[in-house]
């Protein structure tokens, strides 16, 4: 049935586009085509498209699937011609137009290389991100081939945006949906887009997010664009962390506290409740619940039957149109594959599968008290200017998380008093605050540790911030303070563990990388020391021998470690987004909106066939189907 409705859509397609006594057979000619680029089968739509040009050299659609092919394997100049050359309408949704705007985006992008990545970014500071991003996924990529057995065939394309309004034009998302959800990246079109980090306020967990897109590619390309959101995002989520150590190490605190919320009051999303997207639950927090319980049913699987058991999980989801499946779905479009893939993996059926994640799910260690998600949120900027941060990081806003009235009043006052020099007594209100609130809030913890710091009273500061990092352990500002105590310690192991963490979600601060130039000197780690020192000199305006003499500094008995004593470039470059061509700010893709999650984490995109509707005539595809927005925790 599904090729019957593929061969209507041509048909139709057809109609518009050639003369009726010209059609033949030619819906199924072109089948193999579109099967293939349907299912993120690169190399096979090549083939088949090498055959199909043998039969129908001269057809229109024949150049709009060799447009399409281009597109996906990046050649947007020969997209833009072959998909004119078909016919398509330079319209908003089109093929055509989503080529061109891409094309333009990326036209003066510099362009880095490892053995399996290609990566395209914006000239500039960004360039301080390519050794750790192409770290990051050559990483991922041998961890997934032990876990998931699978590697792409070919070199994958990422592609690095300045913010919002070029990830917009780059997709099928419109602006808006973006601004609202907070996507920050997306894996569709055989590639990963992440937006910089410099368009988020507080920078976000990009290496992470790069090895969560990863995921998204091998699961749609191993599965044949088969597993539905639930597992995909669950799958993706929940092995994201692999690059740097074991999977599942990415649940942040606030959010299991929130699931913890929603177990003892009994009221978990069903996982049918989840399709066609997460994103379309009724609200927020809901979309938060259901990534950590998507998390946590990928955990209890893995747990169940190890990488055998993901590996079987994905090969029968890749199997979706058998006569397995048909069991299941009668009419033959594996719309329940899910649960027979899930009843493979673990041998247990459906109905035995989710009691038994419920009862996983019930043992977690969930905090006692809610948790603020600050940390955790994304906050897109209107400009990618990132503002220079003051020596003494000084701000008051920084309490507004704060919900309990003494606790921010003795902070309000802590923080006056350190804007007055007078440690001592700053020392005292933020140990007032920190007594009653605890671990709670980043904000207190680190201002707190800045007073002591500057007291010289290392062991309390190191106590605070450590157990800050326990509720918070993505804070770039906790582990840049933990940075100053160690290098100030000469202990470089621990300040480049913390250094590096920090760096895995704030890559634009400079005194990581100047703090890692003179770690890499302490550690003799010449690599380490020669890529900080680079990158410390893009974002300072420092020469590298000036770099250098700075960071020798960081760890001398006369440094304030409360200051930053870090100097910052002043960018004075237009704002992302304004490059040639750029789109108005409503322009767009077109495509459905979704929910973000609640404020639980980034937004997150792939493109499962099991995901939002698409247009009319989907399996032709003369528009790009819509993204479906995918926010994870």
């Amino acid at each position: 049935m599904k090729r019957t409705w593929l061969a209507l859509g041509l048909l139709a397609a057809l109609g518009a586009a050639a003369d009726p006594p010209d059609l033949g057979d030619a819906p199924r000619q072109f089948v193999p085509v579109e099967d293939a680029l349907s299912s993120w089968d690169i190399p096979g739509a090549r083939r088949a498209l090498e055959t199909l040009k043998k039969a129908r050299p001269h057809s229109e659609l024949t150049d709009f699937f060799a447009g399409r092919l281009a597109f996906e394997e990046g050649r947007y100049a020969d997209a833009v011609s072959l998909l004119e050359s078909a016919g398509v309408e330079d319209s908003e949704g089109s093929y055509l137009r989503l080529a061109k705007e891409t094309a333009s985006v990326v036209a003066g992008d510099q362009k880095a290389e490892s053995d399996h990545f290609a990566i395209f970014y914006p000239p500039g500071k960004d360039e301080v991100l390519i050794p750790y991003a192409l770290e990051t996924l050559e990483r991922i990529r041998a961890a997934l081939a032990e876990d998931l057995g699978h590697t792409p065939p070919e070199k994958v394309r990422v592609e690095i945006v300045n913010d919002a309004k070029e990830l917009s034009r780059v997709s099928t998302l419109r602006l808006e949906q973006i601004k609202t959800t907070g996507t920050i990246a997306i894996c569709k079109f055989n590639k990963l887009m992440v937006t910089s980090p410099k368009a988020v306020l507080r920078g976000y967990d990009w290496r992470d997010t790069l090895a969560h897109e990863y995921v998204h590619l091998v699961v749609s390309q191993r599965t044949r664009n088969e597993a539905p959101i639930w597992l995909q995002e669950g799958l993706a989520k929940y092995l994201e962390s692999r690059w740097r150590g074991p999977a599942g190490l990415s649940m942040p605190p606030p959010t299991l506290a929130l699931l913890g919320e929603r177990v003892r009051k009994n009221n978990l999303i069903p996982f049918a409740k989840m399709h066609p997207s997460i994103a379309l639950l009724p609200s927020h927090e809901d979309a938060a619940v259901a990534f950590a319980e998507v998390f946590f049913a990928v955990d209890y699987m893995y747990r169940l039957k190890g990488r055998e058991g993901m590996r079987t999980l994905l090969q029968t989801l890749a199997q979706g149109d058998t006569a397995k499946v048909h069991h299941f779905n009668p009419d033959g479009l594996g719309k329940d594959n899910d649960r027979h893939a899930v009843e493979a993996a673990t041998g247990l059926t459906f109905a035995a599968f989710e009691k038994a994640w419920l009862v996983h799910v019930k043992k977690q260690p969930f905090p006692k008290v809610s948790l603020p998600a600050s940390e955790e949120i994304v906050t897109l900027k209107e400009s990618s200017k990132t503002p220079a941060k003051d020596g003494r990081e000084i701000n008051f806003w920084d309490f507004t998380e704060v919900h309990e009235p003494a606790a921010r009043r003795a902070a309000h006052l802590g923080e006056l008093l350190r804007e007055r020099s007078r440690m001592a007594a700053a020392a005292e209100e933020f140990s007032k605050a920190y007594r009653e609130v605890g671990d709670r809030y980043p904000s207190v913890s680190n201002k707190y540790a800045l007073s002591l710091l500057a007291l010289r009273r290392l062991d309390e500061a190191e106590r605070v911030l450590q157990g800050s990092l326990k509720v918070h352990p993505g804070s770039p500002t906790t582990q840049v303070h933990l940075g100053r105590i160690y290098l100030t310690r000469g202990d470089g192991v621990r300040a480049k563990e913390a250094f590096l963490e920090a760096l895995a979600s704030d890559p634009f601060d400079p005194e990581i990388h100047v703090s890692l130039t003179r770690v890499g000197e302490l550690l003799a780690d010449v690599p380490l020391h020669d890529r900080a020192r680079k990158a410390g000199s893009i974002l300072t305006g420092l020469s590298p021998e000036e770099v250098d003499r700075l960071a020798r500094k960081l760890d001398g008995k006369e440094r304030d470690l409360a200051e930053k004593n870090v100097p910052v470039l002043h960018e004075s470059a237009a704002p992302a987004g304004e490059r040639s061509g750029a789109a108005p700010p409503d322009a767009g893709m077109g495509g459905n909106t979704g929910a973000h999650a609640g404020g639980h984490g980034r937004v997150e995109t792939n493109d499962p066939r099991s995901g939002m509707p698409s247009p009319a005539l989907p399996r032709v595809k003369l528009k790009p189907p819509p993204t479906p927005l995918t926010p994870t925790p």
